[in-house]
């Protein structure tokens, strides 16, 4: 569920029953080579009359509304006066709201001091999405995402430590075949580190007009196979060792092979289902690119 909007609002698949509120239109890094989300949307705070109007509109039609996800692309770019006021009205509007929820960039979650984070869970933000993509400082750098591996780690455990459950996706396939062990390794130290309550696990797609589909255009950036995707998700798999149990979800539409489980107890399994596949496709002569045009 959604307000009007000019643009396609995206939000994580466990959102698909949340009221998604723009308190943001855009992202406001939006700089990151390998996706096309908000390419063409110009960044904007949404003002509080605005976001109020569309709380009110949504609250006629649906009272009783039990979840919110606060868009677009990183909610806690706003200053937390602003959040705690919007997470306010929210929950005079919907009495019955259970959980808020939002996206969070790295670099928004850590120019929120501690107390803040904890005001903002105090108030009822219970998930923070967090695009890790990688935990290989060379990709991290490549794709433009702003931060290094250890800012990651530090943006990651700063949510948990505030009590606020902790949903981080990486991307398979991100740094390409040049860096795929290494993106693979690096990737699992960063989960290590940081421990997060859930971990979604996609995909790379290459979408026209984006500066990472250009370089492969120029075979500048070679993306991995269909096995080399496998073979990358088993050696990150194999190097993921959690200290708390950890939701993981392989399940996205961009995935060849749907993986669901729980960190550590289910490792064995999910890593003997890669090798079945693998061995499936060496079976078959199966070898292909992997481009499939889906987005998370």
């Amino acid at each position: 569920m959604s307000g009007n909007s000019q643009h396609v609002i995206y939000r994580p698949p466990s959102e698909a029953k949340s009221f998604i509120l723009r308190v943001t239109e855009g992202c406001s890094h939006n700089k990151c080579t390998f996706c096309s989300m908000y390419r063409n949307i110009r960044f904007r705070v949404r003002s509080l009359d605005e976001v109020e109007c569309e709380i009110q509109q949504m609250a006629s039609f649906y009272p009783g509304l039990r979840r919110v996800f606060l868009a677009d692309g990183n909610a806690l770019v706003l200053n937390t006066d602003k959040l705690l006021a919007i997470m306010k009205k929210l929950h005079v509007a919907f009495p019955m709201l259970t959980r808020i929820t939002c996206y969070g960039a790295p670099k928004d979650i850590l120019h929120k001091k501690p107390d803040e984070l904890k005001a903002l869970q105090r108030a009822g933000l219970q998930i923070i999405y967090l695009g890790i993509e990688s935990g290989d400082d060379q990709v991290l750098s490549d794709i433009n995402k702003g931060v290094t591996a250890n800012e990651m780690i530090a943006a990651g455990q700063r949510v948990l430590e505030a009590g606020i459950k902790l949903s981080a996706m990486v991307i398979l396939g991100l740094g390409g075949q040049q860096y795929t062990n290494s993106h693979a390794l690096n990737t699992a130290r960063v989960i290590n580190a940081i421990g997060p309550t859930m971990l979604g696990v996609l995909t790379l797609a290459l979408f026209d007009g984006t500066p990472l589909k250009d370089a492969v255009d120029r075979g500048d950036f070679l993306p991995l196979t269909t096995r080399e995707t496998l073979l990358e998700l088993k050696e990150m798999l194999e190097n993921i060792n959690v200290q708390q149990p950890c939701i993981f979800r392989c399940n996205h539409i961009s995935n060849l092979l749907p993986l669901k489980g729980v960190l550590n107890r289910d490792k064995a399994q999910l890593l003997a289902d890669v090798q079945e596949m693998l061995e499936f496709l060496q079976n078959n002569s199966y070898n292909h690119q992997n481009i499939n045009p889906t987005h998370f």
